[in-house]
């Protein structure tokens, strides 16, 4: 089984199929998927990482956002029938992320979601500065120059105030002295990387 596959192919797949049924589906993506979407990297990536669902609206793009779990069954049948089809792992589009809501998305994340269409899905881009807040935090989880989130915050490129901005954010999610001090070793790398 390929883990690593043509995202533009699968989520191609995915919306080509929802249209066939008469169905649509919107997803909010960050991680990997959300870099490669916004062209900030170009990398493969393993899974789709869906941090939201939003409505569907019959006049335009999404509305209201939502925790992704469960995803709407629709689109759960037609992710299995492309993980089948193109040999992908059944969890190729995952919630993993949506945890993220047991304590909070950064403050405005709704309001900066961009949206693309894939014929009945509807992919929602999360915004650059949520993308470094989620990216640092994930980083401080993984420290270290080789991990893929502090390799992903580097492309970001973030400025000093969003690198703070980001740094307070995540010290609301987690307060605990290793968290502040694994933060000031990733921005100091992030910082250094940038010069």
């Amino acid at each position: 089984m390929d883990t690593s596959f043509s995202l533009d192919r699968a989520l191609d797949a995915t919306g080509a199929l929802l249209a066939r049924r008469g169905q649509q589906a919107a997803i909010v993506v960050v991680g990997g998927t959300a870099l490669n979407l916004l062209g900030v990297v170009d990398r493969v990536t393993r899974d789709v990482d869906v941090i939201a669902t939003a409505t569907v609206r019959t006049d335009g793009e999404p509305g209201a956002i939502r925790p992704p779990d469960p995803l709407p069954e629709p689109l759960a049948e037609v992710i299995a029938i492309v993980a089948r089809d193109l040999g992908l792992p059944p969890d190729w589009l995952n919630t993993t992320v949506g945890g993220q809501w047991t304590t909070g998305l950064p403050p405005g994340f709704a309001g900066r979601i961009s949206w693309q269409r894939h014929g009945g899905l509807w992919i929602g881009v999360a915004g650059r500065i949520d993308l470094i807040y989620l990216k640092l935090y994930a980083a401080a989880d993984d420290v270290g120059p080789a991990s893929r989130h502090f390799q992903d915050l580097v492309a970001l490129r973030p400025t000093t105030k969003e690198l703070a901005g980001g740094r307070a954010w995540v010290e609301s999610q987690d307060p605990s002295p290793a968290m502040a001090d694994a933060l000031q070793r990733v921005i100091a790398h992030v910082q250094a990387e940038g010069r």
